[in-house]
């Protein structure tokens, strides 16, 4: 049930809030259950206040960002999801002279506006990224990326608030960036800049359609997915190897329960029908892991992450 809260959370703060919102609408899936309150504050002070609040009423508090990267339970989620999507989290800034050329970015920005701006401007640095929906502050969490690279390459500082609602900023080189990981324990990434270089628009342009040919070639991006459901297994050699393909190896290219089937395009996709439910893609996550740890041995762990009440369901 959902949880009701203190009048003074945020009643004197400068946000939009909904009760009981269907924030499973909200991500790629677009599928899914409510959150007790999600909060969309209107100004870097309001944020602040909203996290140490939570902090000390022991709230769980979660952040929102392109719903890319995640599952919502059907029965919904605890606490206070907060969305980074007022102006005043979304904007980026680029300060560029003959010694540098920064960028400066909002954790909301959109990753893929971000990058086709940067391609605009003849800046290299994060076309990578074309193609990999996100935004800024969650492909910095998750060090989003793939086979052109990883947000983190081009990536100079990170800017978060703690759970008290205090500001601390890290160098790159403070962060230890691992395969779709990250070392930052705040709770939220506020803004980060990158180190682009100068390049030919035209070359950028060319580039950018190269990826998005791979990409169309080979994953479902047409239908409703949330990108790889695992991640890619270290083998015993320090290699990693495509879940994608384990999973096809083992025959459940195709294979489907409810309103959620493994892609025959791309395995490591789950797509889903408008009639799927949140219950029918972790079953499926359930059947592909047993079926490749029973023929492999090899435990897949899901890159998606899950909201849930229970607590055991989360990832």
């Amino acid at each position: 049930m959902p949880r009701s809260f203190r009048s003074t959370l945020v009643g004197d703060l400068d946000v939009v809030v909904k009760p009981d919102a269907q924030i499973g609408a909200m991500t790629y899936f677009a599928i899914g259950g409510r959150a007790d309150l999600l909060v969309h504050p209107l100004s870097a002070d309001a944020l602040s206040i909203l996290l140490r609040r939570c902090h000390d009423d022991e709230i769980p508090c979660k952040i929102l960002g392109k719903g890319a990267n995640l599952l919502v339970d059907d029965l919904g989620v605890d606490g206070i999801i907060i969305s980074l999507d007022r102006p005043c989290f979304t904007s980026i800034r680029f300060d560029c002279d003959d010694n540098a050329n920064a960028l400066h970015a909002m954790a909301g920005a959109d990753l893929a506006k971000v990058v086709m701006e940067t391609v605009r401007g003849g800046l290299d640095g994060l076309i990578a990224m074309a193609g990999i929906p996100a935004s800024i502050g969650g492909a910095i969490r998750m060090n989003a990326g793939g086979e052109y690279g990883c947000i983190s390459d081009s990536l100079s500082t990170v800017t978060c608030l703690t759970y008290g609602g205090e500001l601390v900023t890290y160098n790159k080189e403070d962060i230890a960036f691992g395969y779709r990981s990250c070392s930052i324990a705040e709770p939220l990434v506020l803004s980060a800049t990158f180190e682009l270089q100068k390049c030919d628009p035209v070359a950028l342009r060319e580039k950018v359609k190269e990826i998005f040919a791979w990409k169309k070639e080979r994953q479902p991006l047409a239908e409703a997915s949330a990108g790889c459901i695992f991640k890619n297994p270290m083998s015993e050699t320090g290699k990693r190897i495509s879940a994608g393909k384990l999973i096809d190896s083992v025959g459940l290219k195709g294979t489907t329960i409810g309103g959620a089937s493994v892609s025959r395009q791309h395995a490591n996709f789950i797509t889903t029908t408008t009639q799927a439910t949140t219950n029918d893609v972790i079953q499926l996550i359930r059947e592909i892991k047993t079926q490749v740890f029973d023929t492999t041995s090899i435990i897949l762990q899901e890159e998606v992450v899950i909201w849930s009440r229970d607590p055991e369901m989360q990832r």
